[in-house]
C-alpha cells in the first residue's frame, strides 16, 4: 500500500521530549513525557554506592598501576566525614578501578557518577576498560571534568557492554600524577527504553532511492533498544572505530611476523559483526588508509615506537599486506556477510586542495605518516591498487573526507577521483557530510553549496555515498525554534540528495541517538535519547512517497492517481523555447533532468576538461543575464525539474 505524507512539520512535534543528555557534557532538557511515545520504564535501582564513612566501600576498589595508595581519610569531603584519596600516582592512567563482571549485566544500560577534587588545576576522567575474546585491552573515556582544587560533580554517565568481553571495569583517571580526592560514588540502574513502533521505517521510506545507514560503536550496541531502532529503520551498519587502523593492528603480532608484514585482528569488530551477519545488514568497511587512528609504530622500523621511519619500498609492503590481511580475515572469519563497500582511502587533503604535513600523531593529530613516508600523497594511488586486487567480489571502493563542499577540497577529490576512475581503481566518493543546521538561517555550508558538491562529484560518473550525515543545532541550546531550524535543514539536504538519488547508492546517518553522538552538545541525530523521533526525523519521511511492501501490485486506483499526477505535472511545466533549442537540455538527450544540471556545473568548473557543444551552450543558457553559464544555470534547471519553477529559461 503506498502511503503518502504531507511534508511538513507537524507543530505538536516541536515540543516533543529533546532529552539529550551527552556522555561528555552536564547540559540536559527535561522531557515532557506527555508526548513522548516510546515506553520507559525508570529505575532508580542502586548497584553500588559509596560516601567511604568510616571506610566503607574503599576495599571494592583497586588501583590501576598497582603503586596507588588507596584509602579513607577524613581530611577532606564532598558530603560527610569520609573520602577516598588516591596517592603516590606515577602515571596519569594510574587511579581507583571498580570490576563490573559480577555487578552489572551484559546488554543493560547502567550510569555510574562520583565527586571528585584534586589540589590544583587537572582534567578528572571516568572511563571503561574491557578485554575481548582475542584477550586484548579496551579503553573508553566515559566522561571529563575539570577540579581547580575543588569538588566537581561526574554527574550520572551512562555506559554498557556486551556479553562477549570479560574484566570491565569503571576507573577514574587524571591528566596528571596528582592526588585525588573521591566522594559519593554511585552506580545504577539506567532507564530501559522501547522503541516507537508505529511510526515510518527511514529503510522503507527511502527503499526505491539508496540504502539507509547508521554507524554503532560495540558499547553503543548493547541496549535492546539501539538494537530494535537498527533492525526498524536501516539496511547498513559502519562500525564507528572497530574497523580502522588502531582497532585492526596488532603490534606485538606484527613484530613477531617481521617487518613487512603487519598482522591484525577482528576481535574488537567481532560484536557488531556477528550482528550483522546473524541479522542479515550489510555492512560498509571503514576504513584502510588514514593519517588518523594510525599509531605511529605502523610506520616504524621494527614497528617499535621510537624507531626510525621506514623506506617508501617497506611501507608499501606494509601497506599491500596489512590491506591483503584485513580482506582475509573478514573473508574467512565473515563469508556470509556483504560487505558492499568500503572507504579506501580518508581525509588526505586539507581544505585548500593540498596534502597533509607529513609528520607523527603523537606530535600532532592533523599530520600524517602516510604523507611523512611518501612526501606527498602519492601513497593513495598504491592504497586503490592493492585494496582492487583483494577486496571481496561486490565490495565496491571510496575515498572519503569532511568539508567536501569546500571548493579547494572538492576540486583536488575530482582531479584526484577521475585519474583513479580512468586507471580503473576506485567506484566512488564517500562525502562525510558533517553539517551544521546551527539555528537554521545561518546552516552551515548551504544547501546550495552542498547540492554544487553533489553536481560536481556526479559529473565524474562516479558512485556516491553520504557517509556520516549529522547536522547540529547550536551548541547545549535544544530549544524549539532550533529544533524547527535542524528540521527544515535536513528536510533540504536530503531534498538535494534525492535530487541526485541516480547517483547515490547509500546515505549513512553517523550514530543512532543524540546522546550517544561524537557531536552531542549539538543533538545532531534523527533520535533522541530516549528513542523517540526528533522534528528532523519527521521533515526527512514527510512527502516521501513509498511502499510499505514492496511486493503489493499497484491497484488500478493508484496507478490512475499516479497517471493524473504526470499529467499534472506536464502540464504545469512548461519552456519557451526559440526555434531548434530545447531550453535546459544541456546534454542534448531530448530531455530535462538532473544530468543537464550536472553537465552545466561540470562545465562551469571546468570547461577545457568537461566542454559543451555550441548547441548545448544556447540550451544551457536558462538564466539569460548576458554573462555565459554559470551555476545560477544550473540553478534554474534544478528548479523547474522540481516544479519550482514552471518556464524556461527562467525570467
Amino acid at each position: 500500500m503506498k502511503v503518502n505524507l504531507c511534508k511538513k512539520i507537524a507543530a505538536g512535534l516541536l515540543s516533543a521530549a529533546m532529552l539529550c543528555s551527552a556522555a561528555t557534557t552536564v547540559s540536559a532538557v527535561n522531557i515532557d513525557t506527555s508526548s513522548v511515545a516510546a515506553t520507559a520504564t525508570t529505575s532508580s535501582d542502586v548497584i553500588f554506592e559509596t560516601g567511604f564513612e568510616d571506610g566503607e566501600g574503599i576495599s571494592e576498589f583497586t588501583g590501576r598501576g598497582g603503586v596507588e595508595t588507596i584509602e579513607a581519610v577524613t581530611t577532606d569531603s564532598y558530603s560527610g566525614d569520609y573520602s577516598m584519596l588516591v596517592s603516590g600516582k606515577t602515571a596519569t592512567w594510574n587511579g581507583p578501578q571498580i570490576l563490573l563482571d559480577d555487578r552489572c549485566e551484559a546488554g543493560v544500560e547502567y550510569t555510574a557518577g562520583a565527586y571528585v577534587k584534586t589540589a590544583w588545576y587537572s582534567t578528572v576522567t571516568l572511563s571503561m576498560e574491557y578485554t575481548d575474546t582475542s584477550g586484548t585491552r579496551h579503553y573508553s573515556n566515559l566522561y571529563s571534568v575539570i577540579s581547580q582544587g575543588d569538588w566537581v560533580q561526574i554527574p550520572a554517565t551512562k555506559f554498557s557492554f556486551t556479553d562477549d568481553v570479560t574484566n570491565v571495569y569503571l576507573y577514574i583517571e587524571g591528566s596528571d600524577t596528582v592526588d585525588l580526592y573521591v566522594d559519593d560514588f554511585v552506580i545504577a540502574a539506567g532507564t530501559v527504553y522501547e522503541i516507537e513502533q508505529d511510526i515510518p521505517s527511514l529503510k522503507d521510506v527511502y527503499s526505491s532511492y539508496f540504502k539507509i545507514g547508521t554507524a554503532v560503536t560495540t558499547s553503543e550496541l548493547a541496549p535492546q533498544a539501539t538494537k530494535d531502532l537498527i533492525e526498524k529503520h536501516f539496511n547498513s551498519i559502519t562500525l564507528g572505530n572497530e574497523l580502522k587502523p588502531d582497532a585492526l593492528l596488532d603490534q606485538e603480532a606484527s613484530i613477531a611476523a617481521g617487518n613487512e608484514n603487519p598482522q591484525i585482528s577482528l576481535a574488537s569488530a567481532r560484536t557488531i559483526l556477528n550482528y550483522c551477519r546473524d541479522n542479515n545488514i550489510s555492512v560498509r568497511g571503514h576504513v584502510l588508509v588514514w593519517h588518523s587512528q594510525t599509531p605511529d609504530w605502523f610506520f616504524k622500523e621494527n614497528y617499535d615506537d621510537d624507531g626510525d621511519w621506514v623506506s617508501e619500498e617497506v611501507m608499501l609492503a606494509r601497506m599491500e599486506n596489512y590491506i591483503k590481511n584485513v580482506f582475509a580475515a573478514i573473508e574467512e572469519e565473515y563469508p556470509t556477510v556483504d560487505f558492499y563497500a568500503w572507504d579506501v582511502v580518508n581525509e588526505a587533503w586539507l581544505d585548500d586542495g593540498s596534502a597533509r604535513t607529513g609528520g607523527a600523531q603523537s606530535e600532532n593529530s592533523n599530520y600524517s605518516g602516510w604523507v611523512k613516508v611518501f612526501g606527498d600523497n602519492s601513497f593513495i594511488e598504491y592504497a586503490f591498487e592493492y585494496a582492487r586486487k583483494y577486496a571481496p567480489e561486490g565490495c565496491k571502493l571510496y575515498y572519503n573526507d569532511y568539508n567536501e563542499y569546500i571548493t579547494g577540497k572538492t576540486d583536488a577529490i575530482v582531479e584526484m577521483a577521475l585519474d583513479l576512475k580512468e586507471k580503473g581503481l576506485i567506484d566512488g566518493i564517500g562525502m562525510q557530510s558533517h553539517l551544521d543546521a546551527r539555528s537554521g538561517s545561518d546552516a552551515y555550508p548551504s544547501v546550495s553549496a552542498y547540492r554544487k558538491a553533489l553536481a560536481a562529484f556526479a559529473a565524474t560518473g562516479l558512485d556516491i555515498q553520504i557517509t556520516e550525515l549529522d547536522a547540529t543545532i547550536v551548541t547545549n541550546q535544544p530549544t524549539d525554534e532550533n529544533f524547527e531550524g535542524q528540521a527544515q535543514y535536513y528536510s533540504d539536504i536530503m531534498d538535494a540528495i534525492v535530487e541526485y538519488s541516480d547517483y547515490i547508492s547509500a546515505v549513512v546517518f553517523w550514530g543512532t541517538t543524540d546522546d550517544r553522538s561524537w557531536r552531542a552538545t549539538g543533538y545532531p541525530l534523527l533520535f533522541n535519547e530516549d528513542y523517540t523521533a526528533k522534528p528532523c526525523f519527521y521533515s526527512i519521511v514527510d512527502g516521501i512517497e513509498y511502499e510499505t511492501d514492496p511486493t503489493e501490485a499497484t491497484t488500478e486506483e493508484e496507478t490512475t492517481e499516479a497517471t493524473t499526477e504526470e499529467e499534472t505535472e506536464e502540464e504545469t511545466t512548461e519552456t519557451t523555447n526559440a526555434p531548434g533549442i530545447l531550453y535546459g537540455d544541456a546534454n542534448l538527450d531530448g530531455t530535462i533532468t538532473i544530468s543537464d544540471a550536472v553537465a552545466i556545473l561540470s562545465y562551469v568548473s571546468n570547461s577545457g576538461k568537461y566542454p559543451l557543444s555550441d548547441e548545448a551552450l544556447d540550451c544551457s543558457d536558462v538564466n539569460q543575464r548576458g554573462d555565459g553559464l554559470s551555476n545560477m544555470d544550473a540553478t534554474a534547471v534544478q528548479k523547474y525539474i522540481s516544479n519550482t519553477i514552471s518556464v524556461l529559461p527562467e525570467s
